[in-house]
């Protein structure tokens, strides 16, 4: 059985629903390991900012990496808790959250959509945080060259905080 073709780009109005799905399934409350959704306003608002990294096979979303400016998600808890562990550079913004559907997983999409995001914000820093019991998730990111650059505690719950420069 041959694969249909995934590819990498920057997401479109159009590809909104898909992103919601795909965010929607990988919920912890889902089994996933994201520990809470974005917004539909918000994540249209984080297009609108920045690269917003999609994979497509045909025409289902099967891949997001979003970014957003510091100041976008910074009422966030989470990411406050972050942000006063590590603030990053003056033109920082934060990666993240990346996810890959199920079915391709292991194909490497994780990487690319990386690599397309660091072709797009050269010279910039990325910041972003991983909960500690994320082992699958801190050996992808330290393998794609990001360093752990700070810790926190946010609900009862330890993070890492990494750093890379696109």
């Amino acid at each position: 059985m041959s694969e249909q073709h995934v590819d990498i780009g920057i997401a479109i109005h159009q590809d909104l629903n898909g992103i919601m799905r795909l965010l929607e399934d990988n919920l912890a409350s889902n089994g996933g390991t994201l520990s809470s959704t974005v917004p539909r306003e918000t994540v249209e608002a984080m297009m609108d900012d920045l690269p917003l990294i999609v994979a497509r096979r045909g025409s289902e979303i099967v891949g997001f990496l979003m970014t957003s400016n510091l100041s976008r998600n910074a009422n966030i808890p989470v990411v406050k808790a972050m942000l006063s562990a590590y603030q990053g550079r003056e033109n920082a913004y934060i990666y993240g959250p990346i996810c890959v559907s199920q079915s391709t997983r292991g194909q490497g999409l994780a990487k690319k959509m990386f690599n397309a995001l660091k072709d797009k914000l050269k010279g910039r820093e990325g910041i972003l945080f991983i909960r500690n019991d994320n082992a699958p998730s801190i050996k992808a990111h330290q393998s794609m060259g990001m360093k752990s650059v700070a810790e926190f505690t946010y609900n009862d719950a330890d993070y890492t905080v990494f750093s890379f420069i696109g």
